[in-house]
């Protein structure tokens, strides 16, 4: 974790006003909308003051929101992975992974510019999202359901892939069926 997604402990009524405020920026991001800071407030209960408190800029804002979904994505993994055999758990997060990058898209070019500036760390969210994979094909590898070969950056890379191919979450997971079943143990291995 670096100095940049920790953030400073807050009292109980801000901390509040703070997750309203990303819940509903997330939901207008994941609903496709580019809502005004105004709008954002306003649906959250809270003044603009209070908005500006916390998210002095509208590329703040979005930061905050990736990082919040990114870190609820990661975090999954363990619990799906209690909940299913590893298959199952990889299988379920592809989903969850679906809707994070639904989210992404509506926050698209202010992350592209986010990233330029060197504001948000791109490295440290490719590992992240790196491990959460690695762990889901580990625990499948330890039980023989999926294959051992397998980098975890070739399956996020070919995530996005999928993403940026179809906005059409049907056809989206009939081709993340494909991918599960290519990584299942038992398929040939790659050449090369």
């Amino acid at each position: 974790m670096t100095a940049a997604d920790r953030e400073p402990r807050l009292r109980a009524d801000a901390q509040r006003n703070r997750d309203r405020l990303l819940k509903v920026a997330r939901a207008a991001f994941a609903a496709g909308q580019t809502p005004t800071l105004e709008a954002v407030a306003r649906e959250a209960g809270v003044g603009i003051g209070t908005l500006y408190r916390h998210y002095p800029t509208r590329e703040a804002l979005i930061e905050a929101v990736y990082r919040a979904e990114r870190a609820q994505l990661c975090s999954r993994v363990e619990p799906l992975l209690a909940e299913h055999e590893p298959v199952t758990a990889l299988r379920t997060w592809m989903d969850h992974y679906a809707d994070f990058i639904t989210t992404k898209r509506g926050m698209a070019e202010t992350l592209k510019a986010i990233t330029a500036e060197g504001t948000a760390a791109s490295a440290s969210a490719r590992a992240n999202i790196n491990g959460a994979v690695g762990a889901l094909i580990a625990a499948g590898a330890r039980e023989g359901t999926l294959r051992a070969d397998v980098r975890p950056d070739d399956v996020v890379s070919t995530l996005v892939g999928i993403f940026l191919a179809t906005d059409d979450r049907g056809q989206a997971g009939r081709m993340l069926d494909l991918l599960v079943d290519g990584l299942r143990a038992g398929t040939p291995k790659r050449r090369g």
